[in-house]
């Protein structure tokens, strides 16, 4: 019994030095990359050549054994995954490919880090133009995820109706996930969450009523430019609700404000 428990012990402090070693080691291979990028710029297939061996490590890093620290490598998943999002430089020339495998690494080992999704959504749905994967990871996560874990837990909802509704024109999933959304935000006491509540409230109300409406297509990418930090995202929605003919006013407060045409 002793040296059954001593082995137990052994592995799991072996498993939790692996563990180490290997995030120590991404931050390094990161800080690696990131100073070689900013001495010497590299050419496209040199970018491809890297992208592909962040694959590999992505790769060993989702299937490596937890030994009780799956969040942690959730975590540092979703560091890869800032680091590869915010390389703008390189996204311009080779895209966004790998934003679904970090999306579906994050799931899997830290589903409950909410706030990862706010950029794992657009990255996947918008940047890789994987919306369908974008929704069913959204699906996969919100099975871990209740109203009252994150005061940002509504959003998710939110994110998945935007994605249903923008890029698969599944209006009656769509109106289901606002309409949740709405009743997971009216659980939290705060400005943006009851701001939230009532557009989202109102969205599905007027999905109901007119589904193919171009209005509730400007409210959904409003959604999207109220909910995200990201610049980028931020532009494209605005480029999309001018498209449809809606008009964009900045507050000043620095938010937005979005004007409807008249149907």
């Amino acid at each position: 019994m002793k040296l059954s428990l001593q082995v137990q012990k052994l592995t799991h402090l072996t498993g939790t030095f692996t563990v180490i070693v290997f995030c120590l080691g991404s931050v390094v291979l990161i800080q690696h990359n990131r100073l070689q990028l900013k001495h010497s710029p590299l050419t496209k297939v040199e970018y491809v050549r890297q992208e592909q061996t962040e694959k590999i490590g992505l790769d060993v890093l989702k299937n490596l054994p937890s030994f009780g620290f799956s969040n942690l490598l959730g975590d540092w998943i979703y560091l890869r995954f800032i680091q590869y999002f915010g390389d703008s430089e390189v996204r311009e020339k080779i895209g966004y490919s790998l934003s679904p495998e970090y999306f579906e690494g994050v799931v899997d080992r830290n589903p409950r880090l909410v706030e990862a999704y706010r950029f794992l959504t657009p990255a996947t749905s918008i940047f890789a133009g994987q919306p369908q994967k974008s929704v069913a990871l959204l699906g996969k996560a919100l099975q871990s995820i209740s109203p009252e874990m994150s005061y940002m837990s509504y959003y998710i909802w939110v994110y998945k109706g935007v994605d249903e509704m923008l890029f698969l024109g599944d209006t009656k999933a769509a109106q289901e996930s606002y309409q949740t959304a709405a009743e997971w935000a009216e659980k939290i006491n705060t400005p943006d969450a009851q701001r939230i509540a009532a557009s989202t409230r109102q969205t599905a109300a007027f999905l109901a009523k007119n589904p193919k409406s171009k209005i509730s297509r400007i409210g959904a990418w409003a959604l999207v430019l109220s909910s995200t930090p990201h610049e980028k995202t931020q532009q494209q929605a605005i480029s999309q609700i001018k498209a449809l003919g809606g008009k964009i006013v900045t507050r000043a407060d620095g938010g937005f404000k979005v004007i409807a045409p008249k149907e």
